[in-house]
């Protein structure tokens, strides 16, 4: 049984008890934290669609990558805290603005509130797709208790080694809970479906942030799903790393990532045969996704 008070929500079951402010890895309490709502035109074409996508970001996290783009936000902390409430509030305001879905931006560590606030919600006429967007780096126990309550996952899988993943993210086993993980996903949802207007409704998107100097890294990313998950699997391989945060102290990471590297994923997409997703654009430095397969 999942619970904050010996916490065991994500792999690293800290075991300490949120409620009476004990804070572990992630250094949350008991308290619902979010950073922003907003309107977002930035995810894959079939997430944000000519609406957007209703996204909520919430405060910190249970990584600590050092290239994190939003650091002040996961690592510092920002944000206010809400009531569970409040949080199925902003669900039903975001819905009110014609969203395509309602984008849960690092909600892990808030698993618990999330699935109150989505019943909450739904009693108040929340009937848009609900995305779980994450590290990757989940318990089974978690998203077991989040079936039925997520439509649409959309996991990242960083790493294929994990002392890359203890180098860059300070964790130690995040390779194998990230494949576990992602399976559970697959078994609860399945592969992506889309309605008419071609946004997707329900179903597994797997990203990857190409990091410089670290084609081998994605390569074997993408072998794991094709070999796991088929070439059906949707995935999408993002180019917008820039160094940020700390990842200065690593010089092999402290640059955007080139066209020869980029080219050099997409050849070997070609050769595993995948036949879904989107691969994001870096020429003149945009960050927008062009399907390119």
């Amino acid at each position: 049984m999942i619970s904050i008070e010996k916490c065991n929500l994500c792999p690293h079951r800290c075991l300490v008890n949120r409620k009476n402010n004990e804070k572990g890895f992630c250094n949350s309490d008991s308290s619902l934290k979010i950073a922003l709502t907003s309107v977002f035109y930035y995810e894959e074409p079939c997430i944000s669609g000519k609406n957007g996508s209703g996204a909520v970001f919430f405060s910190n996290c249970n990584l600590k990558c050092v290239y994190c783009q939003n650091y002040k936000i996961s690592s510092g902390g920002k944000g206010d805290k809400i009531t569970i409430e409040d949080l199925a509030n902003i669900f039903i305001d975001l819905q009110n603005k014609k969203v395509n879905n309602i984008n849960l931006v690092t909600p892990t560590i808030y698993a618990l509130q999330i699935k109150e606030a989505i019943i909450l919600a739904r009693k108040k006429g929340l009937n848009i797709p609900i995305i779980y967007n994450s590290s990757g780096y989940e318990s089974i126990e978690t998203l077991k208790e989040l079936n039925g309550f997520i439509d649409i996952y959309l996991p990242d899988f960083k790493y294929s080694d994990n002392k890359i993943a203890l180098k860059y993210s300070g964790i130690s086993n995040y390779v194998e809970n990230a494949k576990m993980s992602i399976l559970e996903m697959y078994n609860q949802v399945g592969l992506p479906k889309f309605n008419k207007e071609g946004i997707i409704q329900k179903g597994v998107i797997v990203r990857n942030l190409i990091l410089p100097n670290n084609v081998k890294n994605t390569k074997e990313v993408l072998k794991w799903i094709k070999d796991n998950i088929g070439k059906d699997a949707y995935i999408s391989i993002m180019a917008q790393y820039f160094p940020t945060n700390r990842a200065n102290i690593f010089p092999e990471i402290n640059r955007k990532i080139n066209k020869k590297e980029l080219s050099m994923i997409e050849n070997y997409i070609y050769k595993l045969g995948f036949d879904n997703g989107y691969i994001q654009n870096i020429e003149n430095d945009e960050e927008k996704y062009v399907p390119d397969f």
